[in-house]
């Protein structure tokens, strides 16, 4: 007679889960931290900051907030916020617009060779944006479209394209035939089945894929240093203006960049539901 003891089993059960969890709140806490410090730093004045080694127990004030929004006689961000959103906004819908339709090319209506067009599609990542901007800057320059939020707008499109197109391509890969072929048989052409059956059912696939191709332009630095100026500058571009030949202005920096940060963590504290089933959509079978 076999006598088979589960309790030891449950402990270690029980105590590899204490200790997963606890590793995710560490690492949490590790990668909060910058961001706890950076927006401590912000409160700090720049003497404070500027302290080393750092004064944790200094005195708070919203200086540095005062300073970012022109309180001081400072340059308005208010252009290049502006600007940002307008070039974020508009190049994730045109990115949705165009991903959308090549995406049901390459899985429910899938062409010869689909395969090689995706990787060809995802290679396009693999070129670093510095080897291409020399043409792109003498393009710009000879078409007068320096300094141009909309030529910034095409270009974020053509970066962000690409993993739009992988990531809405493996979405529509789980969606049922049937329901495809449903609504052929009710006479639905393919602008119906894309803008009435497939975007519902993608839902959460279709944010994600917004919401990470938001953030990508958002944060795009290189191309806007090198193409805009004053009329098209970005709220990246606007924030290496407090690094000076006179020297490093780190609380209003931080402070910058706490404001610039927040359109972004909003958007996806407000996507946080679609994103999460975004990006597990069909990973469990």
């Amino acid at each position: 007679m076999t006598v088979v003891t589960t309790a030891p089993v449950g402990r270690r059960s029980r105590h590899g889960r204490v200790f997963l969890g606890t590793l995710a709140w560490l690492a949490g806490i590790v990668f909060f931290l910058p961001v706890a410090w950076m927006f401590l730093t912000s409160l700090h004045s720049e003497a404070d900051a500027a302290a080393n080694p750092p004064t944790v127990a200094a005195s708070l004030g919203l200086d540095g907030y005062r300073a970012f929004f022109g309180s001081g006689g400072g340059a308005s961000p208010w252009p290049a916020l502006i600007n940002s959103t307008t070039v974020a906004v508009t190049s994730t819908t045109w990115v949705l617009l165009l991903a959308l339709p090549a995406a049901y090319a390459l899985s429910v209506r899938p062409v010869r060779g689909w395969r090689d067009t995706l990787f060809f599609f995802l290679s396009t990542k693999m070129l670093p944006v510095v080897a291409g901007l020399l043409p792109v800057y003498l393009f710009a320059r000879n078409t007068g479209l320096l300094d141009n939020v909309w030529l910034m707008a095409v270009l974020h499109t053509s970066m962000n394209l690409p993993i739009a197109v992988w990531m809405t391509q493996s979405f529509l890969a789980d969606v049922p035939v049937s329901i495809l072929e449903a609504a052929r048989v009710d006479g639905a052409r393919l602008p119906v089945i894309l803008a009435r059956v497939l975007v519902p059912v993608i839902a959460p696939g279709i944010t994600a894929t917004a919401l990470i191709c938001c953030i990508l332009s958002w944060n795009e630095l290189l191309l806007a240093q090198v193409l805009t100026s004053v009329t098209a500058q970005t709220a990246p571009v606007f924030l290496t203006g407090f690094i000076t030949g006179e020297g490093l202005f780190l609380a209003q920096l931080c402070a910058a960049s706490v404001v610039v940060s927040l359109p972004v963590l909003a958007a996806g504290l407000a996507a946080q539901d679609k994103l999460v089933q975004g990006l597990s959509l069909g990973a469990v079978k």
